[in-house]
């Protein structure tokens, strides 16, 4: 019996490499911006702007990101903003350790950071075709995805978190190493020939995805649903930190909270390894309404003032449905969209589906200003019963097992019944 995975070549292993390396930098980048606000006493209304900065670059940079990515040499694009990233968290460090930080540089850093991730996410999608043959693009994205979950969300928060704990300027200080790091393995890339584009005005260029997603009614519905169960997943990523971390009301260290984040990304991780079991024995539509009840659980707790178990339960089952949503909805997305179109249907999706996030996030930062964080859970809470209801109607309406098993010449046309 085979212990280790198979090699998928130098080529591959030089993307996994810098993958695992940029990803778990992004995971304690992501965890350490609202503490260095916090820091310098922020309010909570300032913290979520963090967070609106962070994901400021999805809804405005997302679809041009795929256009650059086509037009410039993939290594020299990934070793550029790779390094470009690790000269934005030196700078925070030095700022940090100088006493000169401040809430417009962190502001400005979150969206250097923002437009970076969209580049480095759609380069990573069209590079893997690339690196290995067609019959090992199943493992080499299987590999590339356990990776992303494990160093971004399960390792991540809780090594900032440790880090933070002696001093942030050590958190910020690693992910600038990191991300230098992960630059070793990009540069032993050895690329295939990138197919032709001479198709690409007649296929639309920049908007293709976009066109095609909009007149798919499953991927359609499925991509709104997702934006609004989104707008929840927005106040908690924005507000949670205020309420757990001391003073806030669960009294937690940055180290305990990195370790309810990292729970959350556990119950991810397990229910990515145990999705296809699920799926046949539940069905894709019992699956997917579990996950919309898992968004309620994520923020009820705090809305109703639970205790720091409740809270972290319900981060973890929230961790665990969103997984599930997202493996079955992107096998959904790729069986009904054409295979030339895939990549842009896929950042169209995320343009709708993450666009939401800055709106969400400075919406329910208004809204713990005015009254109070747990106000702005309470709000995200009907929200999320809200969506649950209209899904569940949706849902049972609709073929989405087909969705999930047939492939786009089988199941082009709409689903509804």
């Amino acid at each position: 019996m085979r212990l280790l995975p198979t090699s998928l070549g130098r080529s591959f292993n030089g993307l996994w490499f810098g993958t695992g390396s940029s990803n778990l930098a992004d995971g304690m980048a992501l965890f350490v911006l609202p503490l260095l606000a916090l820091a310098i006493g922020a309010s909570p209304g300032q913290v979520a702007a963090v967070t609106t900065a962070l994901t400021l670059a999805w809804p405005l940079f997302g679809l041009h990101a795929g256009w650059i990515v086509d037009r410039v040499e993939r290594r020299a694009l990934l070793t550029g903003v790779s390094l470009a990233r690790a000269a934005v968290l030196a700078g925070l460090t030095a700022a940090h350790l100088t006493g000169t930080l401040s809430i417009p540089l962190i502001l400005l850093a979150a969206v250097l950071l923002g437009v970076a991730e969209t580049l480095v996410d759609t380069a990573l999608t069209s590079t893997i075709p690339r690196v290995v043959a067609p019959a090992a693009r199943n493992r080499a994205n299987a590999r590339i995805e356990a990776t992303i979950n494990i160093t971004n969300q399960l390792a991540g928060p809780p090594l900032a978190g440790l880090l933070a704990g002696t001093t942030l300027a050590l958190a910020t200080g690693a992910g600038a190493v990191l991300y230098v790091l992960a630059v070793a393995g990009i540069l032993v890339m050895a690329l295939s020939p990138a197919e032709p584009r001479a198709a690409e005005p007649r296929r639309g260029g920049l908007v293709a995805g976009l066109r095609h997603l909009w007149r798919q009614p499953v991927v359609r519905t499925l991509t709104l649903y997702t934006a609004a169960m989104n707008l929840v997943w927005a106040a908690a990523t924005a507000l949670l930190v205020v309420y757990a971390v001391a003073p806030g009301p669960l009294g937690l260290s940055t180290a305990q909270y990195g370790l309810l984040l990292t729970a959350m990304a556990v119950g991810g991780l397990v229910a990515s390894m145990v999705v296809e079991p699920l799926r046949r024995r539940f069905g894709v539509t019992t699956l997917l309404v579990a996950d919309a009840a898992g968004t309620v659980l994520l923020v009820l707790p705090v809305a109703v003032g639970a205790p720091a178990w409740a809270v972290a339960a319900g981060a973890v089952v929230a961790g665990a449905g969103a997984s599930v949503w997202r493996i079955l909805v992107a096998t959904i997305r790729q069986n009904l969209s054409p295979p030339e179109l895939l990549g842009r249907v896929y950042a169209a999706s995320r343009v709708i589906s993450w666009g939401v996030l800055p709106p969400g996030a400075a919406v329910a930062g208004v809204i713990a200003e005015v009254w109070g964080v747990r106000a702005a859970f309470a709000v995200a809470t009907a929200l999320a019963l809200a969506v649950m209801a209209a899904f569940l109607r949706y849902a049972f309406r609709t073929d989405l097992s087909s969705a999930a098993e047939s492939s786009t010449t089988e199941t082009g046309g709409a689903l509804t019944s």
